[in-house]
């Protein structure tokens, strides 16, 4: 299903963007009228949507202002590599790349906002704040494939799914979507093995352990984190650094 418009409606809903901007770096009362205006013109996208093809130029950039997608590879057989969650407030198409480097598809219902005007300001030196944000935003995204990394290769399962649960409850708390221990989760069992390298038994099997220890509890599509204390030593999880505000 192709992207519509929706008509003009309140701006509120582009908060999750400045929330994720302002924790990257200040930004000026000039820098938000800008994303503000962005979030005026906003698409709706349907699950499964692919908005970036792998290999195809990038011709549109956006904010993600609701919904949750999948940078993605498929393989012939049909198998996927989840590389990482877009979530409200990241973007997407920000590579440096001409052409993209993976898929990207919507996991969930979706509502993105054009970013041509943001980044047409930042090319012409009017928003120095918002440059500043959107390349620390870049680094960010590194860190988070980093992590990716060590945890399909070094960790066990139990491990990984504790620290893929951990980076989720951060990155949203940063936009307002959760707190300290509960934050949505509206993730298959397929999707989450897709995303750790797992069998979806296997999957299942650690999300139960989780839960018979006390460590966490799964609401209708809502996580929390009975133990996140214990949680981060079991999984050796610590926030990449530009989460919490770092200039």
């Amino acid at each position: 299903m192709a992207g519509r418009f929706k008509p003009r409606l309140a701006v509120w809903p582009i908060e999750p963007v400045l929330k994720r901007l302002r924790a990257l770096t200040s930004i000026s009362e000039s820098d938000e009228v800008l994303i503000r205006e962005a979030g005026e013109r906003r698409e709706q996208h349907g699950p499964g949507e692919e908005l970036i093809v792998e290999g195809q130029p990038i011709r549109r950039r956006r904010f993600v202002v609701a919904g949750w997608a999948a940078c993605q590879r498929m393989l012939p057989d049909g198998r996927r590599q989840i590389f990482r969650f877009v979530l409200p407030g990241d973007t997407i198409g920000f590579q440096d790349a001409p052409h993209a480097l993976w898929s990207v598809v919507a996991l969930t219902a979706l509502e993105t906002a054009d970013s041509e005007s943001v980044l047409a300001a930042t090319a012409e030196d009017r928003a120095p704040g918002l440059a500043r944000a959107i390349a620390k935003g870049k680094i960010h995204d590194q860190q988070l494939l980093l992590d990716h990394m060590v945890r399909l290769g070094q960790q066990t399962a139990f491990e990984r799914v504790a620290h893929l649960l951990l980076e989720l409850q951060s990155r949203l708390e940063v936009v307002g979507l959760g707190d300290g221990r509960r934050f949505p989760l509206p993730l298959t069992q397929e999707v989450l093995a897709d995303a750790l390298g797992l069998s979806i038994v296997q999957v299942n099997r650690t999300l139960q352990q989780l839960r018979r220890e006390r460590l966490i509890e799964l609401r209708s599509g809502v996580a929390i984190l009975l133990q996140p204390e214990a949680l981060s030593g079991i999984a050796d999880y610590e926030p990449p650094r530009l989460v919490s505000g770092v200039r």
